[in-house]
């Protein structure tokens, strides 16, 4: 076989230590030679932030986050960096938290230090997301990657497992996307393969022992893999049915993946043998459904739109909604009929087929 493929490696520095978000943010924030830093983080991150930026020059401690990143939320951030002459954003939390500094990033072109606190792989991406009224944008921009992330595992002993599980399957979402995502290579493809075994057998460990040190980092290890595969690949079908959902919805950004994955990937992988023959080899079973089936099961996964403010008269009008951004490289045709069937299945938790 003849490999013939170009691949972009984002320019981007992690430190991947646990115990030492504070340590490693100072020195992150120091190399940048920054003087006046916008912290941003949730209120319930409020005292998580305060610990590790202590020491650091920090200019305004900014806490409007919103899932979805709206429109209105982000133009405050922005006029609040601006008000208070910020030269570096820090971000602590997750993937709204994340995504908020980025929206900053996109128009000021300020540099962002993140410190994840759940395994949503925003940090790792140049991709940004904004949503205005019903409608959900996203878009690729050299400005909002983060110039350096701290990731410290200790920081998510406190993420509750439920969450813990939506997340991770979030970042699973990401690899599985990446097996067949418009720009997918070989590196992408290989980064998916070992982020979908490290999640695999990180997150299990976590539900077993939500204070299991080594099962956080081997997940947040997987997570960090599904972004930087998700991040040269591009936005499969998958991404653009939660986008779509997310956005007009505003259902919340994990559980919605967690929902969805199995259904897409069970559209997908009879036209795509040799994606779902490596998917199962990381899953260690004989398909890539039934590893990720098996999986879902052992977390008690999130399993049904409904149960998250999805309502079954809606369905039509997501379909309309989607089928616009469907990628025409996806590995099955996507119909209105099959793409009905998806969602009405996603929405009543039905067995993946």
């Amino acid at each position: 076989m003849t490999l013939r493929f170009e691949h972009e490696t984002l320019g981007q520095r992690i430190r991947f230590a646990s115990g030492s978000a504070r340590q490693a943010l100072a020195a992150e924030v120091e190399a940048l030679g920054a003087k006046r830093a916008m912290v941003i983080a949730s209120a319930a991150e409020a005292e998580l932030a305060a610990r590790i930026t202590e020491g650091l020059p920090v200019a305004i401690v900014h806490d409007e986050v919103v899932m979805h990143v709206p429109v209105p939320v982000a133009e405050r951030a922005r006029e609040a960096a601006a008000r208070h002459d910020v030269d570096v954003l820090v971000s602590v939390g997750g993937g709204s938290t994340t995504g908020l500094a980025k929206a900053v990033a996109l128009t000021t072109g300020l540099p962002v230090v993140a410190v994840p606190t759940t395994y949503a792989g925003s940090e790792a991406t140049n991709v940004w997301g904004l949503t205005d009224g019903a409608t959900k944008t996203t878009g690729v921009d050299a400005r909002v990657l983060p110039r350096s992330i701290v990731y410290d595992a200790s920081l998510m002993l406190g993420l509750p497992v439920d969450m813990s599980v939506a997340s991770g399957l979030n970042a699973l979402a990401h690899c599985v996307d990446s097996m067949w995502a418009p720009r997918v290579d070989p590196i992408d493809a290989a980064l998916a393969a070992e982020g979908i075994r490290a999640l695999a057998s990180g997150l299990p460990r976590v539900v077993d022992d939500p204070a299991d040190l080594e099962g956080r980092e081997e997940s947040l290890y997987g997570a960090y893999l599904a972004a930087v595969a998700f991040a040269s690949a591009g936005s499969g079908l998958h991404h653009k049915i939660c986008h779509a959902l997310g956005g007009r919805y505003d259902l919340p950004h994990a559980p919605t993946h967690a929902v969805v994955l199995p259904y897409v990937l069970a559209l997908n992988a009879p036209a795509a043998p040799a994606a779902d023959a490596r998917i199962a080899q990381a899953f260690g079973t004989e398909t890539g459904l039934q590893g990720l089936d098996a999986l879902r099961a052992r977390l008690d996964a999130p399993r049904a739109l409904r149960d998250y403010g999805f309502e079954e008269d809606q369905i039509p009008d997501a379909v309309e909604a989607i089928l616009p951004s469907v990628p025409e490289s996806n590995p099955a045709t996507v119909t209105p009929e099959n793409l009905e069937r998806l969602l009405r299945s996603a929405w009543e938790g039905a067995e993946p087929r």
